[in-house]
């Protein structure tokens, strides 16, 4: 009992404005200081059990958050390399994305610094429906329409460490067309680096800083297929459909056939003047938006779908299901026509083209 009463005294000399002490377990039940003294141990109890909660939660939560990064990590770099690099280029899985294909230094850092005095030049026949495909890895891929009727395709090298020579420029003929690569020397002896038409082929690039820069000029009715990696992909004016990828880079097309476009970090413009097709049209990035002009009298189905950004259309449309600013999925004029547009760091146009 001189416990209890010894600390209740030594509370109260700590506070000179409280209550009178309660010296005996009546007085602390009845008197208002005994019962403003349990009122503060029944708040420091619970204080101290919120904040132990709180801990508790805060671990066992944790794990679960990083396997979920993780987990959309894999994703990412699997749907990548599923996308965009399968049978055309090898990255080594623990290379950093600002050094994917292993250089030191940022490759936009580099470009420009040493040129090559052996630019590259091809030009032959190619018949409508025909495909004239480029393959580079660093490095801008420009068309134009062509004065006559043969495909003119210059390559010009640049780099700022390695040797621009050990780039070869290589043509593959074939049956569906001409195919033009951007070689590079393989680190692998017994694997060396392949040009091939559309998926075929190998690339494996490390510790190359070398940017190859191609300019074509495509006849009217030849169809353009540019690939690269790091690099910007433009075709304006052209007669023929486009089939156009890239990884880090923006996207432009106008064109009087079809297009189709994929990039992972850039926007993505295309105006088509064709008002039907047989079949999909798809446009895909990550991180950028997409913009679409089409023809007025265009009739086509569209499915269209972004995570951070909103959709607009210039069209009148009947809407299939809900729609929201994120996600539509509706029919212009009769329809038919197919077009699928994704992004997720971006929004969706939809422009009627002039």
């Amino acid at each position: 009992m001189r416990r209890t009463e010894l600390s209740f005294q030594l509370i109260g000399h700590s506070n000179r404005s409280a209550a009178p002490v309660c010296k005996s377990r009546r007085q602390q039940l009845t008197q208002p200081c005994g019962r403003i003294q349990m009122m503060k141990v029944d708040n420091m109890r619970s204080k101290l059990m919120t904040s132990l909660l709180v801990t508790v939660l805060s671990l066992t939560a944790a794990p679960f958050a990083v396997d979920h990064l993780a987990n959309l990590k894999s994703v990412a770099e699997k749907w990548t390399r599923n996308t965009f690099l399968n049978g055309f280029i090898t990255v080594p899985a623990d290379e950093q994305a600002g050094t994917s294909l292993g250089t030191e230094e940022p490759l936009t850092s580099s470009r420009g610094a040493f040129s090559s005095n052996e630019d590259f030049h091809w030009s032959g026949r190619l018949a409508a429906g025909r495909t004239i495909e480029i393959k580079g890895v660093n490095g801008d891929v420009r068309a134009e329409p062509s004065a006559s009727n043969e495909v003119e395709v210059t390559a010009v090298k640049h780099s700022r460490r390695s040797d621009p020579k050990d780039v070869e420029i290589r043509v593959v003929e074939h049956e569906g067309g001409v195919t033009i690569c951007a070689v590079y020397p393989s680190n692998d002896p017994g694997h060396p680096n392949v040009c091939a038409p559309d998926d075929g082929g190998y690339m494996n690039v490390q510790n190359n800083d070398v940017y190859v820069d191609f300019k074509v000029r495509v006849p009217q009715g030849v169809r353009f297929r540019p690939r690269t990696v790091n690099g910007q992909v433009e075709a304006g004016g052209l007669g023929g459909d486009v089939d156009a990828k890239t990884v880090n880079g923006d996207i432009s097309i106008s064109t009087a056939g079809i297009a189709r476009a994929k990039t992972v970090n850039g926007s993505i413009k295309a105006a088509i003047r064709t008002a039907s097709w047989s079949s999909p049209l798809e446009f895909k990035t990550v991180n950028g938006g997409i913009t679409l002009d089409l023809p007025a009298e265009v009739s086509a189905e569209i499915r269209a779908q972004t995570l951070n950004g909103d959709i607009s259309s210039a069209f009148e449309m009947s809407v299939t299901g809900s729609r929201s600013r994120r996600y539509l999925n509706g029919t212009i004029g009769g329809g038919g026509s197919q077009i699928s547009i994704k992004t997720v760091n971006g929004s969706i146009r939809l422009n009627r083209a002039s």
